[in-house]
């Protein structure tokens, strides 16, 4: 404001001798710099794990590709990390990506777009490279990681439903304008930050002590964008494989996985009848528009209720409600202060309720087709002969790479 003042009130002189000022180069700003090495780090790091997961040749020489990733975890922690603080960090451009696309008047950064969308095409082509080690909060859980005691599969698949459901209350909240829940309640920040609320620096510290024992809990049954990122690896064009050799079914890479995304060979040994099995996988599929109308009904109920996250109907909560004058709110002095009709506050109010009712409608309705899907998937049975990878839970670690006897092998000729 003082430099605008400072130009009118001492203009340029008018040249009559047809000088021409200097055109006046502006340097980039730091945090755009920043913020554009962090895309070209994201991109590189995750070409590098592409290359070490997908290339055999790598593997001759002591299978260096377990080295690779782990390299590049300790490169993502010091620098996405610690150095950038996690952020602005792809699981939290949902939120950002949900507010662009449900309210024209906030703009959204390309490099954002960039952070969002990246991680998703090389899934799509190579897996969940970006969770091998990119990803900050996933590699520090793989750093620390020691040993790992398996979750049984049905506690396992019951946990991996709450990403789904964090991610419909992260699109509610973002949609409405109330907050971004995957930032405030992200575990890790707090750690990269070194200060922070005392409850999410417990929650992290926590986080961390389990994944010690538990290959990377938070990724396996926090994560929304990792949720994302499973469906779309699922059909990705180049699957991680633990060997180009075909396997002997030893079980060492299936008790090396950290994760659990190593599927032993099946060959219905329980004498199922076919037809039972059909019968139970179209029972799910009409199912699934039931759980996807309950989800979006049953959520919708609710909407009042979760609106009191909304600053306006907070606000106005507390008006309705009987305050002691010697103990009132920030927020209902602020409002005083400012003059604010309570009649522009109740039509706020009543206008956030309503999008509140259609975006929670939304929010169930994802969150009910999702566990319908679940359901269906665990329906059916498919016979298996060797261990196989389950695309949509590797995270592309590499683990099994150095346990496989075949690689071995392979180093040695």
């Amino acid at each position: 404001m003082l430099r605008l003042l400072s130009i009118v009130r001492f203009p340029k002189p008018d040249f009559t001798s047809g000088y021409q000022y200097p055109e006046i180069i502006h340097g980039m700003p730091w945090e755009t710099f920043w913020s554009w090495l962090d895309v070209v780090l994201l991109v590189g790091l995750m070409s590098l794990v592409a290359w070490a997961v997908q290339f055999p040749t790598l593997r001759r020489f002591r299978c260096p590709s377990r080295r690779i990733i782990f390299s590049i975890s300790i490169v993502s922690v010091l620098y996405f990390g610690f150095f950038r603080t996690g952020c602005v960090c792809s699981i939290g451009t949902i939120q950002n990506v949900v507010l662009a696309l449900t309210d024209s008047s906030y703009r959204l950064p390309f490099v954002v777009v960039l952070l969002f969308l990246l991680p998703l095409v090389f899934a799509l082509f190579f897996g969940r490279v970006f969770c091998a080690g990119v990803c900050p909060m996933g590699a520090l859980q793989e750093l620390v990681n020691v040993r790992n005691f398996r979750i049984s599969r049905a506690v396992a698949s019951a946990l991996g439903f709450f990403p789904w459901i964090y991610l419909g209350f992260a699109i509610l909240y973002a949609a409405t304008r109330s907050q971004f829940i995957i930032c405030r309640f992200d575990p890790f920040i707090p750690i990269f930050r070194l200060s922070g609320d005392i409850g999410m620096i417990v929650f992290g510290v926590s986080l961390l002590v389990l994944s010690v024992f538990v290959g990377r809990p938070f990724c396996r049954f926090l994560c929304p964008y990792g949720a994302i990122l499973g469906v779309v690896s699922s059909v990705a064009t180049k699957r991680v494989e633990v060997t180009k050799k075909p396997c002997i079914n030893c079980t060492l890479c299936h008790n090396a996985c950290p994760v659990d995304a190593i599927r032993e060979p099946y060959a219905n040994k329980g004498g199922e009848n076919r037809m039972t099995g059909v019968r139970r996988v179209l029972l799910y599929l009409v199912m699934l528009p039931l759980l996807t109308v309950g989800g979006g009904w049953l959520l919708s109920s609710q909407s009042d209720t979760l609106s009191i996250a909304h600053r306006d109907v907070y606000l106005y909560t507390l008006l309705q409600s009987d305050l002691d004058t010697e103990d009132m709110p920030a927020e209902v002095e602020a409002y005083h202060e400012m003059g604010r009709s309570m009649e522009d506050l109740e039509t706020s109010v009543i206008s956030v309720r309503e999008s509140y009712y259609h975006w929670a409608w939304f929010a169930g309705a994802l969150i009910g087709f999702v566990l319908g899907c679940k359901l269906i998937r665990l329906s059916v049975k498919r016979t298996r002969k060797t261990y196989e990878i389950e695309p949509s839970a590797c995270v592309a670690c590499g683990k099994c790479f150095d346990y496989c006897p075949q690689n071995i092998a392979v180093k040695d000729e």
